[in-house]
């Protein structure tokens, strides 16, 4: 009975701590930027809206890009900065420069809704994005970022939300569940300091 008595009422040995405290202590965005990067995104960090225009002029001279989809008033203005023809409709042909709803951090994705892509599906539109965000479209996790869709939008949701995971066109899916439905897109964001 004594050795039953010892073997369970023995001191633990202390565990060192894990690395995994490291991680505790990034912030949101730091997290997020890992994992969008981990995701083969490309990541643009801004303070002033010129380095957001000389960014997008960067980006669309790099890919030799004529002419780009933009149909949000606000962005526009910081499109026609830049030496390129725009257009208002969608067009697979032609690389989407838009805003999002929330950045999220522990998977690294996008999430849009209807007041981004109106009635299309992702994986209709165009293989390549430019991303406006700001930093304080940064969440957690899904359920803070479909919480603040209800919270902002009260009584007039938004539909079509939906998210990009990934960021290289040529990955290859193997879950059953999204078999034949690729979000995948090679995207630029340009993500603002606002806060």
């Amino acid at each position: 009975m004594s050795f039953f008595k010892k073997l369970f009422n023995s001191p633990k040995q202390h565990v060192p701590e894990d690395e995994s405290s490291e991680a505790e202590e990034l912030s949101l965005d730091q997290i997020f930027v890992q994992n969008f990067i981990k995701q083969s995104g490309k990541f643009l960090y801004c303070t002033s809206l010129q380095e957001v225009t000389q960014h997008i002029a960067n980006i669309i001279h790099e890919n030799s890009w004529e002419t780009v989809i933009c149909n949000d008033n606000d962005l526009i203005k910081l499109v026609k900065t830049v030496n390129v023809r725009t257009i208002d409709s969608f067009n697979n042909n032609f690389p989407l420069f838009t805003s999002c709803e929330h950045l999220i951090a522990e998977n690294g994705s996008i999430l849009f809704s209807s007041n981004q892509l109106k009635e299309f599906k992702i994986s209709d539109l165009s293989e390549n994005f430019i991303v406006y965000a700001t930093t304080s479209q940064l969440v957690k996790s899904k359920g803070e970022s479909l919480t603040g869709i209800r919270t902002r939008y009260q009584g007039n949701i938004p539909s079509n939300i939906s998210a990009i995971k990934n960021y290289d066109p040529n990955f290859e899916k193997t879950d059953f569940m999204n078999y034949g439905n690729s979000n995948s897109k090679n995207l630029y964001l340009l993500l603002f300091e606002d806060l």
